[in-house]
């Protein structure tokens, strides 16, 4: 029976369009598929400007995770929206022939209000944004998120002389308007008018199927923007853009990038030609034009127009690395409100195989560690909460039949196996009672074991703290015991939220629950202020 690859795609019209394409020459190379849709961040939080929910990644994340998973076999993107970085195990398999580069205006009128002061134009993307008010700086930009249906909705009906859109995807599903303006001096974004192909970088079959969906001269020219892009990226909040296309003629790679000021008032161009062939270094070479020209100065000037410093607390101690994260503007203390003590396991707890095993932190695996050996743990079926806990236990313990995001999902999806009567649960002294409570309502026997105490060791934290990140509802409790809740509460989960809710006016969750996502999360927010 053949292979089916499940293609997995945002669920807007645009994006089920190109994934249908993808489809089509999978089928004509005979091969199966299935469409799977996914909704994404960026599809469903639409009151916010792009650049205040943090860019990167905001339209793939769930995507990659669907990858990951193996829930899907390859994700189709814009590659406008894939991050130059993806994410370890993931790949770009394939580009297809690109589409029209180009943005274009869709207008409600006329042309007349070019010449005048007060236009109005709509658009979500901040380049977009600094590269209209560079050429019309009197003009009012105002933000227009949501598919491009939604989009050309909210024109009809407001007041505004127009919106701006990728060409490509108003004429992929047919909706560009006969009156629609072509800007041909907008640079687009890299790899604007393209669609992308993603897989494992582990999968074989799919990988090598893929790349024969792969079109070399669109890859060339994404590539040296994409390389453009990442070369000026390290930090950077400007609006970037590139363009590279070659003349058949003269087999020639023609190349112009530009980094502007958020607000258009400064900009730096770049644009060079180079043979087919010899364009290794094109992209760093005008990156770095770019840097030597007054780039650096305008980047840190861009972070200034939107930045103030602010003060915030981690309760818990955070590397160097961690706190890179965070730009100059963000001061960040962090000390360890939660303190652990592993508890001494008795051996004859692991003189029989233990069939059901629920283990809801790495503080519990690493306390399990700390009395056995891994040959001396005798665990049948292993469940899980959180994606780093079940790493933690594969790579030390043993294979993890099930994991989950939180306890609550975790004892529904035991509650439902038959075949379970019994658990063994690892736990700290001060554990949340969610799951083995939901369990033994449902009369399956919860053993518990206490194999680390949490002990709470809170500090004063100073006035000027405005942000406190919180890693546990211990972590809260322990914060509450010495401190006040004017304070943003940053979240690194759902499970933490809830407590936190009990408590806090403003929280804020971080989208997946890890430290690095979490500081991101801070970040966004003060550059959003």
């Amino acid at each position: 029976m053949p292979k089916i690859i499940r293609i997995g795609t945002r669920s807007s019209e645009l994006a089920l369009w190109q994934a249908t394409k993808v489809s089509k020459k999978l089928i004509d190379l005979g091969h199966k598929t299935e469409l799977v849709p996914i909704k994404s961040k960026g599809d469903i939080v639409l009151d916010k400007p792009l650049y205040k929910l943090g860019v990167t990644g905001i339209f793939t994340k769930n995507l990659d995770i669907a990858l990951l998973n193996g829930r899907i076999d390859i994700a189709v993107h814009s590659l406008k929206d894939v991050p130059v970085d993806l994410p370890k195990g993931i790949i770009q398999v394939a580009v297809i022939k690109r589409a029209n580069y180009n943005d274009v205006i869709v207008l409600k009128g006329t042309e007349g209000f070019f010449a005048q002061p007060n236009g109005i134009i709509a658009t979500g993307s901040m380049r977009r944004k600094a590269m209209w008010l560079s050429r019309y700086p009197t003009h009012k930009i105002i933000d227009l998120r949501g598919n491009i249906n939604s989009r050309l909705k909210r024109l009809e009906n407001s007041n505004w002389d127009g919106a701006i859109f990728a060409a490509a995807g108003l004429e992929r599903i047919g909706k560009k308007p006969l009156g629609a303006i072509n800007l041909s001096w907008m640079i687009p974004a890299p790899g604007q008018g393209t669609i992308m192909i993603a897989c494992l970088e582990n999968n074989t079959f799919v990988k090598e199927t893929c790349k024969q969906l792969n079109h070399p001269e669109t890859q060339i020219c994404v590539d040296v923007e994409r390389g453009f892009l990442k070369a000026l990226e390290g930090g950077c909040s400007s609006p970037i853009g590139a363009l590279a296309y070659i003349n058949k003629k003269t087999q020639e790679l023609n190349f112009k990038g530009v980094l502007l000021k958020k607000d258009g008032t400064k900009k730096i161009t770049v644009a060079k030609t180079i043979k087919v062939g010899s364009h290794q270094f094109l992209a760093k070479d005008c990156a770095d034009y770019i840097i030597n020209n007054g780039g650096l100065e305008l980047m840190l000037e861009s972070e200034k127009t939107f930045i103030s410093k602010h003060c915030v607390f981690s309760t818990k101690k955070l590397s160097k690395a961690q706190k890179k994260i965070l730009p100059n503007s963000i001061d960040i203390q962090d000390s360890d409100f939660i303190k652990i003590r592993f508890n001494r396991i008795s051996h004859r707890l692991m003189l029989n195989e233990n069939e059901n095993v629920v283990i809801s932190s790495q503080n519990g695996v690493e306390a399990i560690l700390n009395s056995f050996a891994k040959n001396e743990i005798k665990f049948k079926n292993i469940f899980c909460v959180g994606r780093r806990t079940k790493k933690l236990i594969e790579s030390k313990i043993g294979k993890v039949a099930y994991a989950t995001k939180n306890a609550k999902t975790l004892a529904e999806y035991i509650s439902k196996k038959s075949e379970i009567k019994e658990i063994t649960y690892f736990c700290s002294n001060i554990s949340l009672d969610i799951l083995p409570d939901y369990l033994e309502e449902k009369s399956i026997k919860v053993s518990r074991i206490e194999v680390y105490k949490t002990m709470l060791s809170p500090i004063k934290i100073d006035n000027s703290i405005t942000g406190v990140l919180f890693f546990s509802p211990s972590g809260i409790r322990s914060y509450l015991l010495k401190n006040t809740i004017d304070v943003v509460a940053f979240c690194i989960g759902e499970t933490t939220a809830k407590e936190a809710k009990k408590h806090f006016k403003n929280i804020r969750i971080s989208d997946f629950p890890d430290t690095e996502n979490l500081l991101h999360l801070v970040k966004n927010y003060y550059q959003s202020k």
